[in-house]
């Protein structure tokens, strides 16, 4: 199982990208299936680039330091 601190210590890794642009980033939970569901927010949360940050920004940082992580999905 991923361990939901080392999630949200990544998740504060990305953030300042993200508040550049108006946006940031929650962390929702992380459930047994080790899928990660994040709540965009702000600017993000009605950017049409949001699918693209979400998979090739924050996805693929949190994959790289936790291999498990299956997926990180919007909620």
């Amino acid at each position: 199982m991923v361990n939901k601190e080392d999630v949200k210590r990544l998740i504060d890794k990305v953030r300042p990208a993200l508040q550049a642009d108006g946006g940031d980033c929650e962390l929702v939970q992380v459930r047994a299936d080790n899928v990660v569901e994040v709540k965009l927010k702000g600017a993000c949360g009605s950017c049409p680039m949001a699918t693209l940050t979400l998979k090739a920004g924050i996805e693929r940082v949190l994959k790289e330091e936790i291999p498990e992580i299956k997926e990180v999905i919007s909620v």
